[in-house]
């Protein structure tokens, strides 16, 4: 037992509980703990960019072949609407099989509409100016402020146009490429001594959840909390299981060999900052830099499967419990829009809400002020949506990578098997485990 509490998930599992115990005990000064995962998160979070930069440009330049590079990203965002479009319609018909909302006979012109005036105003900005708009919005107005504002699809955008320019040069880039490549194991080793105030990022995070919320919420609406978690489950083990087989691979193999990081993000509900470690992982499980470079930055935002399943999920919900009638019109509808206002979700502060408040004003139908009902217990399926969003986006990558061909069979098999295999150069220590504590 010593020994695994010397271990940094050890550490962060003696944390996690720590938090658990402060909240309950001594709620008022857990809140005040919020301040030590606010401070976590902007130390992970300050290295992403350049380290999206180096990881994306590196790949595509050692890529040799752009036309492979962009098959990758072609394939890529196929994957991601066919899984996506799996997803959102997985939480429609779980709804209506199961009616969580219905018997409820909530009154909207009862709810709170104060409780939803920042979401709405979020939600706004989410919606204006429709597809184009939003593409728009991935070109930055500089490159310098796609990297000041951590805008990842506009850094990426950025790291994909630099990455082919310098396989274009050859030779002639060889030394700028040499430095992106051992900048970015400077990044890495940065990461690494950062990561070690991971337990106190946890127990700020939890202690301030629990302090706040209380262990007793999550009995509100707890039809609708289980039949998501039941939903994810299910998608998680059939759908991206399935997946996993026909790329050669077991899905739970995975899973043990992401241990770590599963375990961090069920404590803070967050995916964002296990970024660097997974793509670290992947590349070390034998998947191709440019592969690992292109498809996890890009699931980030347009991969969002747990996401998915909670818009549809959520909006029927909200229907059933203020006895609102939905056509099959208006499910087609939920569907359409939800397929657009969920790729626009990553970074927008209390995302879920807000693209799910995106998603109703496309259907008049369904009054938005119905959001006010799973305020309460938004967190609680947060953790399910981190969760599924990260197995997710890993899944896509090994799916990907097997697609093309982009990845080492025998190394891979080796690593989730636990076998003896050639350690990379990018884990010259023991691995890291990268964690951020979402902001609300």
């Amino acid at each position: 037992m010593p020994k695994f509490f010397k271990s940094l998930f050890g550490q962060v599992v003696l944390a996690l509980l720590l938090g658990v115990a402060v909240g309950m005990v001594w709620p008022e000064t857990a809140v005040k703990l919020k301040p030590l995962g606010d401070a976590f998160i902007k130390l992970i979070k300050m290295i992403i960019p350049v380290l999206v930069f180096c990881v994306v440009v590196h790949g595509i330049a050692g890529a040799g072949d752009l036309k492979r590079v962009g098959r990758v990203g072609v394939k890529s965002l196929i994957y991601f609407e066919l899984v996506t479009t799996v997803a959102l319609g997985l939480g429609l018909l779980l709804a209506f099989v199961f009616e969580p909302g219905v018997g409820m006979n909530v009154d909207p012109k009862m709810l709170d509409a104060k409780a939803m005036g920042a979401y709405a105003e979020n939600a706004s900005k989410l919606t204006g100016g429709g597809t184009v708009e939003f593409l728009m919005k991935l070109i930055p107005t500089t490159v310098v402020s796609a990297f000041a504002t951590g805008d990842v699809l506009q850094v990426l955008l950025f790291a994909v146009l630099f990455g082919c320019a310098l396989a274009l040069l050859g030779e002639r880039g060889a030394p700028v490429s040499n430095f992106i490549d051992t900048l970015s194991h400077v990044l890495f080793k940065t990461m690494g001594i950062i990561i070690k105030l991971a337990p106190f990022g946890v127990l700020g995070a939890i202690a301030f959840t629990v302090g706040k919320y209380g262990i007793g919420s999550l009995k509100q609406l707890g039809m609708l909390v289980v039949l998501f978690y039941a939903a994810v489950a299910i998608f998680v083990v059939v759908v991206l299981g399935t997946i996993m087989r026909l790329s050669g691979f077991s899905l739970f193999k995975l899973l043990r060999y992401l241990r770590e990081e599963l375990a961090v993000v069920f404590a803070t509900t967050s995916s964002d900052s296990v970024l660097p470690q997974i793509m670290a992982k992947l590349k070390h499980m034998g998947v191709r830099d440019s592969t690992v470079g292109l498809v996890i930055p890009t699931g980030y935002s347009f991969n969002l499967d747990a996401f998915s399943i909670y818009i549809t999920l959520a909006a029927v919900f909200i229907a059933q419990a203020t006895n609102t009638p939905i056509t099959m019109t208006d499910l087609l509808t939920i569907l359409a829009i939800s397929l657009v206002t969920s790729k626009g979700a990553h970074g927008v502060p209390g995302s879920a809400i807000v693209v799910l408040a995106a998603t109703l004003q496309a259907i008049p139908a369904i009054p938005a002020i119905g959001l006010v009902l799973v305020l309460s217990v938004d967190w609680f399926m947060g953790i399910a949506r981190a969760l599924g969003n990260l197995i997710g986006n890993c899944v896509a990558t090994v799916a990907v990578a097997a697609w093309e061909g982009d990845i080492d069979r025998e190394r891979a098999h080796a690593v989730l098997n636990g076998e003896p295999h050639e350690v990379l150069d990018i884990e010259e220590e023991e691995p890291v485990v990268a964690v951020a504590v979402q902001a609300r």
